[in-house]
C-alpha cells in the first residue's frame, strides 16, 4: 500500500503521530501561506487526481476500513457511519469531482465603493487559513473536509475518533501522496492522533488554527463548545420532527415518514419524532406500516398513539413513551410519536424539543404550511418533503463540511462559501485623515 509509506503500518502511524504532535501547528500555518498562492486551476487538478486515486486505491482503503469495522459491533448505530464500501468510495470520488467543478468563492468581490475622499474600498472573500475538524466514526468526512477546505484555500487539521483511525490514516496518507505528486506541501492536510491529548492541543491552538468545526454527537459538540479557545461553528445534533397535519395527504405522508426514518438511521437528518394531529390517529397504523417490514422500527408512543397502534403494530416493537422519549436523537431503528391537538400544539412541542436542525410538516393546507415554515426555528424547514434532503450534496453544493445549527456566519449545510471570510482592501493616492 503505497499510501502507508512503508511495510510496517504500526511504525508509520507511530512516526506520523509523533511528528504531528510536535510540529503540526507550525507546519499547518506555513502550508496555509503556500496554499494561498496556489491557483484555482491547480487546486481543481489536484482534486480530480485525488478522486481518481481514491478509486484506484479502493481495495486498499476498504482493507483498512475492515480493521476498524472488526473492532465494532454491527449492532452499534455508528457501524453504518463507519462502513466504507466500493460504491461509497466511488460516490465520494464523484463528490470530489463535483467540488472541483464548482466555482471557487475565494476572491469574489462582495462589496466595492469609492469614498468622497477618493479611497477605493473592496470587500473580498478570502480563506480562513487553517480549519480544524473534530469528528467521530465517519471516515468519508476526511475526504469531504479536505476537498472543501482545499478548494477554498484552507489547510485542514483532522481529528477523527479512535473507531475510524485506520480508515482515516489510510485516507490522509493517500491525500498526502497526491499532494506530493503535484509538488505541493503535504502539510496542507494533517491527521492528529486519536487520543484526547490531541483534542486539547487543537482546541487551544490560538494563533495557529482559525476555526474549529465539530461533527458528531451532542456530547462531542458540547465539549468542544465549552473547552475551545479557538472560534467554533457548531454542527449540532439532529433531533428531527415531522408533523402530520389534520389536512395531510396519507400517501405523501407515509412515504415521507418512511424515507426520513429508515433511509439511514445513523445520520443527523433522520426522523426522531412523529407528531400527529389527533384527528388523524386512525391513519397511524397505515402511516407506520412501512416501518415494520425489514426495518423493524421500535416506536415509543404517547397514550393516544399507543392506543391507535395496539393490534396493528407488532407488540414487541411498540412501547409507551416516557419523559425521555422526546428531545432525543435516537440514531437507531427507534422513533417516538406525540399526539397534537392542533397546529399550535405541534409547533409548541417541536419548538420545545427541537435541536434546530431539520423539521417538516405534511399538509395540503397552505395556510398551515406557511405558519409552520414561518414559526419553526431550524436551519432547514420542510413542507411535504422528508428531512433526509438536508445534505450539502442534495442542495447542489457538492460535499458538505457539516450542517450548522447556529445562527452566526453559517446555518444549514455548509459548503464552499461558508469556508471563507473576507477582508477589506483599501487603495488610496496619498490621502491622510484630518
Amino acid at each position: 500500500m503505497l499510501y502507508l509509506h512503508g511495510d510496517n503500518t504500526f511504525l508509520a502511524k507511530t512516526a506520523l503521530n509523533n511528528y504531528t504532535m510536535n510540529t503540526w501547528k507550525e507546519n499547518a500555518l506555513c502550508a496555509s501561506r503556500k496554499l494561498n498562492l496556489v491557483s484555482t486551476q491547480e487546486i481543481n487538478h489536484v482534486l480530480l487526481a485525488l478522486a481518481s486515486k481514491a478509486e484506484e486505491k479502493c481495495d486498499d482503503l476498504l482493507a483498512e476500513n475492515q480493521k476498524d469495522l472488526a473492532a465494532m459491533e454491527k449492532s452499534n448505530p455508528l457501524y453504518d457511519r463507519l462502513l466504507l464500501t466500493k460504491q461509497r468510495i466511488y460516490d465520494i470520488a464523484s463528490d470530489i469531482r463535483k467540488v472541483a467543478s464548482l466555482p471557487s468563492p475565494v476572491g469574489n468581490v462582495l462589496e466595492s465603493r469609492e469614498l468622497p475622499n477618493g479611497l477605493k474600498l473592496t470587500k473580498k472573500a478570502v480563506p480562513f487559513g487553517v480549519i480544524g475538524i473534530i469528528y467521530e466514526a465517519r471516515p468519508n468526512v476526511s475526504f469531504d473536509v479536505f476537498s472543501l477546505c482545499f478548494k477554498t484555500g484552507n489547510v485542514c487539521v483532522l481529528k477523527g475518533g479512535t473507531d475510524a483511525y485506520n480508515s482515516n490514516f489510510a485516507i490522509v496518507s493517500l491525500i498526502k501522496e497526491v499532494l506530493k505528486e503535484n509538488n505541493l506541501d503535504e502539510n496542507m492536510v494533517h491527521l492528529l492522533p486519536a487520543g484526547r491529548e490531541a483534542t486539547g492541543d487543537l482546541l487551544n491552538a490560538v494563533g495557529y488554527v482559525d476555526l474549529i468545526i465539530p461533527r458528531g454527537s451532542a456530547g462531542l459538540i458540547k465539549y468542544v463548545r465549552e473547552n475551545a479557545m479557538v472560534p467554533v461553528i457548531e454542527t449540532g445534533a439532529g433531533v428531527v420532527h415531522c408533523y402530520f397535519d389534520k389536512d395531510a395527504d396519507l400517501a405523501k405522508g407515509k412515504a415521507i415518514i418512511e424515507n426520513a426514518k429508515t433511509r439511514r438511521v445513523s445520520v443527523c437528518n433522520a426522523l426522531d419524532c412523529l407528531v400527529i394531529h389527533k384527528d388523524r390517529l386512525s391513519d397511524l397504523p397505515a402511516i407506520c406500516s412501512g416501518l415494520i417490514q425489514e426495518k423493524e422500527v421500535v416506536i415509543e408512543a404517547d397514550d393516544a398513539a399507543y392506543t391507535a397502534l395496539q393490534g396493528h403494530y407488532p407488540a414487541e416493537l411498540l412501547t409507551q413513551a416516557n419523559a425521555e422519549s422526546f428531545g432525543k436523537e435516537f440514531m437507531a431503528h427507534r422513533m417516538s410519536i406525540k399526539t397534537a391537538n392542533s397546529l399550535r400544539d405541534a409547533i409548541d412541542h417541536i419548538s420545545t424539543y427541537s435541536s434546530k436542525h431539520s423539521e417538516s410538516i405534511v399538509t395540503e393546507n397552505e395556510e398551515a404550511a406557511a405558519s409552520f415554515l414561518q414559526e419553526i426555528d431550524a436551519s432547514c424547514v420542510y413542507h411535504n418533503a422528508p428531512t433526509s434532503f438536508t445534505d450539502g450534496g442534495q442542495f447542489g453544493m457538492g460535499a458538505e463540511i457539516g450542517i450548522s445549527t447556529q445562527k452566526l456566519h453559517a446555518r444549514g449545510p455548509m459548503a464552499l462559501p461558508e469556508l471563507t471570510t473576507y477582508k477589506w482592501l483599501i487603495v488610496g493616492n496619498g490621502q491622510t485623515r484630518p
